[in-house]
């Protein structure tokens, strides 16, 4: 188990007056062995700080630290993330098997790599038997599941999920969040879940973020933050979330996408943070 953290992450596109900040001078912890949930709008800013946390955008200024030691940039991984569209790391001409077994460090021995796909498979809930299936020959979630497994084959200490569930049926959302909670008990990992979907994150995440205009306006326990909202924002996230049972996976995921924010000529301002601190994670 290990702790991630986002200390003072800038991250900016383009240069000169056309840059465009995308990330703002976040703060964020992830907790060892927890789930944190990262809300927001598409646009906010939650994907580009996952994929800053990974490496696969440069940081303008901050640092991304495991266990208070820079991510290492080489050699092991030690965060892997799971994408919205499982095909962003399914190759569609290698079977389930192959995409999984080239994630497995190569300590393991040749001998026991398969024996270790099929065990990761078992360990999402899929037949040992589909490793020999191409991604094309499986629904789109058993292709997320796929893609769990293929991030769990690297051994990672912390588990980025963006969006994973967006993309599913309602029907199909409430298993796959099941699946991420039973991972985490059983694994201990630290997982950092991002949705647009403040009711998907009630259901896995103890603890969760509000970003808005790249900059985390509100965080705190879920619980506190759902009942207590502080930043205007936040109250328009909350009061998105459906009535009605919300007591199952499939009621936790059945919420519609969070409305944008007022209009372009009238947006939601963010926090002075003179004058603002938003609630900090336990």
């Amino acid at each position: 188990m290990s702790r991630l953290e986002f200390d003072h992450v800038t991250v900016r596109f383009g240069a000169g007056r056309a840059a465009l900040t995308a990330v703002d001078q976040v703060s964020l912890t992830v907790p060892s062995g927890q789930i944190v949930g990262l809300v927001g709008e598409s646009g906010s800013g939650k994907s580009t700080l996952a994929r800053a946390a990974v490496g696969l955008v440069k940081l303008q200024s901050g640092r991304v630290l495991l266990d208070g030691r820079p991510v290492p940039t080489s050699g092991r991984r030690p965060l892997q993330m799971v994408f919205q569209d499982p095909n962003s790391s399914l190759d569609p001409r290698m079977t389930v098997g192959e995409s999984i077994r080239e994630i497995i460090p190569p300590s393991l021995p040749a001998a026991q790599r398969w024996g270790e796909v099929r065990r990761l498979l078992d360990l999402v809930h899929l037949d040992p038997a589909r490793a020999r299936a191409y991604p094309s020959q499986l629904s789109g979630g058993q292709r997320q599941r796929v893609a769990l497994a293929r991030a769990l084959a690297g051994r990672p200490e912390v588990v980025i999920a963006d969006e994973i569930t967006s993309s599913l049926d309602v029907s199909i959302q409430g298993t796959v969040l099941n699946l991420v909670r039973e991972l985490q008990a059983e694994l201990g990992l630290s997982i950092l879940f991002i949705s647009h979907n403040l009711a998907v994150v009630r259901y896995v995440a103890a603890s969760v973020a509000v970003m808005y205009q790249g900059r985390i306006v509100e965080s705190g326990p879920t619980a506190t933050v759902l009942t207590r909202p502080d930043h205007p924002y936040t109250r328009r996230l909350v009061a998105a979330i459906p009535a009605g049972p919300r007591s199952g996976p499939a009621a936790a995921a059945a919420g519609d996408a969070p409305p944008a924010p007022a209009s372009p000529t009238t947006p939601i301002r963010p926090p002075d943070p003179s004058a603002h601190s938003p609630r900090s994670l336990p």
